[in-house]
């Protein structure tokens, strides 16, 4: 059963508390790990200048001080920058700290609401993104960053191979992640309409496998599976690196942009199945040269 999608009281796989701790450990060091950060924040700075509108109250949620890549041309007034930790929003004038499991935003109460590489921790995405949904105004944007099910490909099965070969016992050490079909799903049960995503594939070579952990660490992106966490062994933890640099070192990060709207009598909207006037195949016939 997906993880992501759940029926009623969703299972607690990740540990809210330990990813706390983890965000305010990696604060003092997150600027010199954030590539992927800034990356996603890029890519929704483009999105947001390719958007007619102006958003006059806009939450940014894990953003810290990345809201500085903001342009004129995203037209975004006020930020309100907010975070599971406190520590990651040093610095920050508009700030509020809170789970996005449980929003205390007001019901329509932003124009924009963005969420940069957080979400996929979230024990109840569905639930998650309803809450955003209702906070955002009619018309109201919502875009979110979050890894999808193909990040640290590599490392995962250079950790499974050791704790296999070396005997160290079996014990999942890596969140699961949603496929993007599951996304799509939540989405739209979540009440967006006009839902898109689409995926950023990253490929980063580690000459030293120890710079992948620092990566990992700084960004706060270590174990945060609820229950007892066994450390690896040395020997499981040498013979997972030399794994991992034997078949390249090469890492995979998967990013997938989620872009939805809250409902508004006056949007455009999508054709219903079979209205369309002309069939794809008439269309391809008519314009082979």
């Amino acid at each position: 059963m997906n993880p992501f999608v759940t029926e009623n009281t969703p299972p607690t796989i990740f540990d809210r508390k330990r990813l706390r701790l983890r965000r305010a450990r990696s604060a003092a060091s997150h600027g010199a790990d954030d590539f992927l950060h800034q990356r996603a924040m890029a890519d929704i700075v483009d999105r947001l200048e390719a958007v007619n509108r102006s958003f006059n109250t806009a939450v940014f949620y894990g953003a810290s001080n990345l809201t500085g890549m903001l342009t004129q041309r995203c037209d975004v007034g006020e930020i309100i920058q907010c975070d599971l930790a406190r520590e990651r929003l040093a610095g920050c004038e508009r700030r509020v700290i809170f789970d996005d499991e449980h929003l205390p935003l007001a019901d329509a109460s932003v124009d924009l609401f963005v969420s940069v590489l957080t979400l996929h921790s979230t024990n109840d995405l569905v639930g998650a993104l309803a809450q955003i949904r209702k906070a955002l105004k009619p018309d109201g944007l919502f875009i979110a960053a979050m890894f999808g099910e193909n990040t640290l490909r590599g490392l995962r099965a250079a950790i499974t191979a050791a704790q296999s070969d070396k005997g160290n016992g079996f014990q999942a050490r890596f969140s699961p992640m949603a496929a993007i079909q599951d996304l799509g799903a939540a989405m739209m049960r979540a009440g967006f309409t006009l839902p898109a995503l689409d995926i950023d594939r990253v490929n980063v070579v580690y000459n030293d496998p120890m710079k992948l952990i620092a990566d990992l660490r700084g960004m706060g992106e270590t174990n945060i599976l609820s229950g007892e966490i066994r450390p690896l062994t040395r020997e499981v933890f040498a013979e997972a690196m030399a794994r991992f640099a034997a078949d390249g070192g090469t890492e995979n990060f998967e990013i997938v942009y989620l872009t939805g709207w809250a409902p508004h009598p006056d949007q455009q909207k999508p054709l219903q199945p079979g209205s369309a006037k002309a069939s794809l195949k008439d269309a391809i016939e008519k314009n082979i040269t």
